[in-house]
């Protein structure tokens, strides 16, 4: 499977296409702020975008879906009843044959109630809801519950091999591994939710105490 990792812009977002080598079938996630230049990689490799995700509804992550959807026909998935009407909704558990692959949607609340995780064969996308040593960001404590359960009953369940491609470039390297965030990451080191939750009080003071950036 081919995958490419794009910085689109706006905060150190990611945008992604992943491809079935076989089939040329391909489709793109979050394509935010570079709509165009996701697409012109897809045309210039022989590539047929096949669906346009989003790993959830916040602006600097659907805003290059009107272009993208444009340009390709397609409209965009997102989760669940969030998703308006330009858009296609998708639920959790769902499945959508690409080539030889398939891509699994996996609902993750927390970040934001619509947040989801796309697994395509060992790659998981994982959008504002898992960093390379990080978590993304909740407002309320019922929002943080919902993020610890997506992490810990659903992704850290995940083989340890997969690949973990998040939707910022907010950790020390644009790529992980489960295993790696299961060692390194101070989220996932918690060793319950009231631990988990007094390091997301207290980022900040973290971060400078352990030096990270």
């Amino acid at each position: 499977m081919l995958i490419k990792q794009f910085r689109t812009g706006g905060d150190r977002n990611f945008g992604y296409l992943a491809a079935d080598n076989l089939s040329g079938d391909a489709l793109v996630i979050d394509a935010s702020y570079n709509p165009g230049m996701i697409y012109n990689f897809a045309c210039e490799h022989g590539l047929t975008i096949r669906y346009i995700f989003s790993t959830h509804g916040h602006s600097d992550h659907t805003s290059g879906n009107a272009t993208i959807s444009q340009l390709t026909g397609l409209k965009p998935l997102l989760y669940g009843d969030t998703c308006n009407e330009t858009g296609i909704s998708v639920h959790d558990g769902a499945r959508f044959p690409l080539g030889s692959q398939s891509v699994q949607i996996i609902h993750t609340p927390g970040h934001t109630e619509d947040s989801l995780c796309l697994l395509v064969g060992d790659a998981l996308f994982t959008g504002d809801t898992l960093f390379t040593g990080k978590v993304g960001g909740t407002v309320t404590d019922e929002q943080a519950l919902a993020e610890y359960h997506s992490l810990h009953d659903k992704l850290m369940r995940l083989p340890d091999e997969t690949r973990v491609f998040s939707g910022h470039d907010y950790g020390i390297s644009p790529v992980s591994t489960i295993r790696e965030e299961k060692k390194s990451n101070p989220f996932l080191l918690q060793p319950d939710f009231r631990s988990f939750l007094a390091i997301k009080h207290n980022w900040a003071a973290y971060k400078k105490e352990h030096g990270i950036a």
